[in-house]
């Protein structure tokens, strides 16, 4: 994601501030419409309040970037469009210079994320798209990451889960077009290297396999929809019934690679490659 081009503000500081042509008030302050070309290079045109730009206006910058839209007293604010220099472009809020709010960027790559916005971060329910395989992931956000409920849809099958640092944990599902889903879980492990004791511990996202269901009827996000202790005390003691021990063992072998109870050929692949992998995992690394 391209870094915030920062305005220089050369029309705050000291007397040099550019040259103007436009309206001006009793005070002689730039008020109204004018055009601006700041000491820099960088030019302004748009409407003025009191010597600032405040109202909306085009902006641009000798690197090419350019904003088009809404200022509160020389601030984007409201909003407005930024064309940034790698081609990427934001359509959405700005508060007071900071993409906050509902958006739209569009990444050099074509990628996509529409949703919230907070301190120039993917924040809150947003969505996800990636340009070359029309994946897609729906969810929650925090700081930029994944994290909380979501699914992520692929062109056969989708995932359903729980999210945490942009990678899915706990409890989840495949759903499947053909009417079934494979539930089961999401676990972390963490290496440590041996030989080199300052490496970083490799992480490793291990699909244990439960059992194929026919699909859920869907319900919808909820950031504080959390189901009673009750029930998730049920579903571990279900969870330990499955699975023996808890290491993953035994619900390897309880794994139905032939894709019997109503799964086809494609639900048989896809969860053969989700039992050591993610499948899609790399739409998990995009531009931003």
């Amino acid at each position: 994601m391209s870094d915030d081009e920062e305005e220089l503000g050369e029309e705050e500081q000291g007397d040099n501030l550019g040259t103007y042509e436009g309206d001006r008030n009793e005070q002689n302050e730039r008020h109204g419409f004018g055009k601006a070309t700041l000491p820099n290079g960088d030019t302004y045109e748009g409407q003025y309040e009191h010597g600032k730009r405040h109202g909306t206006g085009t902006y641009r910058f000798t690197n090419t970037a350019r904003y088009i839209g809404e200022y509160q007293k020389n601030k984007r604010h409201g909003k407005g469009i930024f064309y940034y220099p790698d081609g990427s472009k934001y359509d959405g809020e700005w508060n007071e210079n900071i993409r906050e709010g509902h958006g739209i960027y569009t990444y050099p790559n074509n990628d996509t994320y529409e949703g919230e916005w907070k301190n120039h971060q993917r924040h809150g329910k947003g969505t996800y798209t990636y340009a070359a395989t029309k994946a897609q992931y729906t969810g929650t956000w925090r700081e930029g990451k994944r994290q909380g409920p979501g699914q992520l849809l692929f062109n056969n099958y989708r995932y359903v889960g729980k999210f945490h640092d942009n990678y899915p944990k706990g409890k989840g599902r495949f759903v499947f077009k053909n009417g079934y889903q494979q539930n089961g879980e999401y676990y972390i492990t963490t290496t440590a290297d041996e030989e080199d004791s300052e490496a970083p511990p490799q992480v490793q996202y291990r699909w244990i396999a439960r059992n194929v269901t026919a699909t859920q009827q869907e319900e919808p996000y909820d950031l504080d929809d959390e189901r009673p202790a009750t029930s998730r005390s049920q579903d571990q003691d279900g969870h330990h019934k499955a699975h023996g021990n808890g290491d993953g063992e035994n619900a390897e072998n309880e794994h139905n690679p032939d894709g019997t109870d109503g799964a086809d050929g494609n639900e048989d692949e896809e969860n053969q490659q989700g039992n050591d992998d993610i499948p899609g995992e790399e739409q998990f690394d995009e531009e931003g």
